[in-house]
C-alpha cells in the first residue's frame, strides 16, 4: 500500500533557551554556553511583564535562546536526547504533537566539560513537528486553514519520536 508523501511527519524546528532571570555576568556565560552547544548564533530574551517582587521590568534581558533547523537541529536534537538517556514522559508532549523537556546540567551533554568560569546551569529544548502543507496556514497571501485530520496529533507525535528519534516514551 502506497503512503501519501503528505502525511509524513518531519521536524520543523528545534529551539534551546536558557533563562537566567536577570542580566549581567550569568546571562553573557549563558550565551557563551548555548552558543559552544548548538553551535548557532544566540539571540537575548527580554521580559516582556514588569514584575517588582523579582526586579524585572519591560524590555529587560533575562534569557538567551537559538533556533535550529534542518540538519543542525537534528544533530543538536541528538546530543540533547543523549543527556536525557532518550526517555521523555508522554506528558512532555502537547496536544499538536510538539515536544519539549528539560537538561539539569549542561554537563550532561556528551562531549561537554565543565567550565568554572560559566558555572553550572541547564536548558530547555523544545521540538516542534510538522507536516508538509502547513505552509499555506503561516504564509502572506492566500492565507488558508490547515484541515484537523491534516495537523499532527500528541499520539502521532510520540509514534514519530519512537520510530524515527528512537527515544522511549514511559
Amino acid at each position: 500500500m502506497e503512503t501519501n508523501p503528505m502525511r509524513g511527519i518531519t521536524v520543523e524546528k528545534v529551539t534551546a533557551n536558557i533563562g537566567i532571570g536577570a542580566s549581567g555576568d550569568r546571562l553573557d556565560n549563558a550565551k557563551e554556553l548555548l552558543g559552544k552547544l548548538s553551535g548557532a548564533k544566540v539571540v537575548l530574551t527580554r521580559a516582556k511583564k514588569r514584575n517588582p517582587t523579582f526586579k524585572l521590568r519591560v524590555g529587560l534581558e533575562i534569557g538567551v535562546k537559538t533556533t535550529l533547523r534542518g540538519k543542525p537541529a537534528l544533530s543538536f536534537l541528538e546530543k540533547a536526547l543523549g543527556a536525557k538517556k532518550k526517555t521523555l514522559h508522554a506528558s512532555n508532549f502537547d496536544a499538536n504533537g510538539n515536544f519539549a523537556f528539560g537538561i539539569h546540567e549542561y554537563i550532561d551533554f556528551p562531549g561537554a566539560k565543565y567550565d568554572p568560569k560559566l558555572g553550572m546551569m541547564g536548558l530547555d529544548v523544545c521540538v516542534t513537528l510538522k507536516r508538509r502543507g502547513k505552509r499555506i496556514s503561516e504564509r502572506r497571501i492566500k492565507r488558508s486553514k490547515v484541515g484537523k485530520p491534516h495537523r499532527v496529533s500528541k499520539e502521532e507525535g510520540i509514534e514519530f519520536a519512537k520510530s524515527e528519534l528512537g527515544i522511549k516514551v514511559e
